[in-house]
């Protein structure tokens, strides 16, 4: 098994931790990163990974079954099911412009001005994540 994409639960998010990991592992599929048959990590595993409970990633885990994205079974793991297929074009897209209006919703509440949103995406476009507030300057 190859090493699976980097997870991360960013914990001043108002999105639930379980949520965060539900959408990123359905993107993951839907994007086509994550294949028919590809085993998620173990649900103790991941927990400790990421320092949640293992009843959180057993949720993110439930609602990915619910959705029809992955299969689970006893002493099999869970699984991205045959069925789940790539995000189209247009799901790409849908999908980029809700993640952009979500951080700008959230960059606003924080009394975020236009011209700081755009350093912020700048910024994360060159170094592949936004600067910290609180992360000391160089």
């Amino acid at each position: 098994m190859s090493a699976p994409p980097a997870l991360q639960v960013v914990t001043t998010d108002p999105t639930p931790p379980y949520e965060q990991l539900r959408r990123q592992f359905a993107e993951l599929i839907q994007a086509g990163v994550l294949t028919a048959g590809d085993r998620l990590p173990p649900l103790r595993q991941l927990a400790a990974d990421l320092g949640l409970a293992v009843g959180t990633v057993a949720r993110s885990y439930r609602e990915l079954e619910t959705a029809g994205l992955v299969v689970s079974r006893r002493g099999g793991g869970t699984r991205v099911q045959a069925i789940a297929r790539p995000a189209t074009a247009a799901q790409r897209e849908r999908n980029l412009q809700a993640h952009a209006e979500t951080f700008v919703r959230q960059a606003r509440l924080l009394g975020a001005s236009d011209a700081e949103v755009r350093a912020l995406l700048e910024s994360a476009l060159v170094t592949g994540r936004a600067p910290s507030a609180h992360s000391p300057s160089s």
